[in-house]
């Protein structure tokens, strides 16, 4: 595995052959101009762009169309017919980690599960494909490791194999995104607005949170349609799915380092700086001071 960085203007670019047929880039735009990336990428790739924070945009076909990855999105391409050159715009303060495989490794790596990849399947193998889509909590927390990580030179190369095979992992895994035509529950338009709704309220209120009683009355649900719904349109319970946000939320604001931890744990609904640090370190395996540290 071969690593080969570029520093131009502000501008780094971290590009890492993981094997044969595997690259992942680390593109970091620090200037307050929008920087341009141009790089080759032939036809038997499927590219995989996650922009991590600020703004990118791809164009294509010599400028006569463009796709935008906003901050905390994520963009697939794949198309056999012809090459997908890189050519891509990043605003200041962007940073943008790309996984390109080849459709060679990327069957091997579902050998066994190819078949509920659609775009895998043996009519749509010729066909190309894009899908854009938001980044989880849970991607994000890989994605943030892999930019930020400071394992040791002997080391960093395996570390960064792992997180990207997670990625990978985490970017397929079906219990992410609710299978809508199978789900009968969600049928019912009015129930998923419901559910929706008991999201935005438990997020809104996430310091306090209403009990799952109080959220089923709030939204005109009954609890169990509540509790199925919910599972079935976010992957998991509803104080599962909060506890998740919480600490992604904790997470960027210690990111910024404008506030400490015990302001932290509070504004996430943490009475003392105690019961915060232990939900960090379950979530992420690592207390907050010790995360703030390895981003220095």
């Amino acid at each position: 595995m071969e690593t080969f960085e570029k520093n131009v203007a502000q501008r780094t670019i971290e590009e890492t052959m993981i094997e044969e047929g595997f690259i992942v880039l680390k593109i970091q735009n620090e200037s307050n101009d929008i920087q341009q990336v141009i790089r080759e990428i032939d036809s038997s790739f499927i590219q995989f762009h996650f922009c991590v924070k600020g703004h990118s945009t791809f164009h294509f076909n010599n400028g006569r169309y463009s796709l935008d990855v906003k901050e905390e999105n994520s963009l697939l391409l794949y198309n056999p017919q012809r090459d997908l050159p890189m050519n891509l715009e990043l605003t200041s303060k962007t940073w943008l980690v790309s996984v390109l495989i080849s459709i060679q490794k990327f069957h091997s790596l579902f050998s066994q599960e190819a078949s509920y990849i659609h775009f895998l399947s043996e009519e749509n193998k010729d066909k190309k494909y894009y899908k854009d889509g938001k980044i989880s909590p849970v991607k994000a927390v890989v994605l943030s490791q892999i930019m930020n990580n400071n394992m040791h030179p002997s080391i960093k190369k395996m570390y960064l194999k792992g997180k990207i095979y997670e990625l990978i992992a985490l970017y397929f895994n079906r219990s992410e995104e609710a299978d809508v035509e199978q789900c009968p529950f969600l049928v019912d338009e009015d129930n998923v607005q419901r559910i929706r709704k008991a999201k935005d309220i438990i997020i809104a209120r996430m310091a306090e949170p209403p009990s799952l009683q109080e959220l089923a009355t709030e939204i005109g649900l009954n609890l169990k349609k509540l509790k199925e719904g919910f599972k079935q349109i976010y992957g998991d319970s509803v104080y599962s799915f909060l506890f998740d946000y919480k600490m992604e939320y904790a997470r960027k604001m210690l990111e910024t380092g404008e506030h400490n931890v015990n302001e932290v744990g509070l504004r996430v609904g943490y009475s003392t700086a105690s019961h915060f640090i232990a939900a960090f370190k379950k979530k992420y395996g690592t207390t907050p001071k010790k995360y703030v540290q390895s981003l220095a």
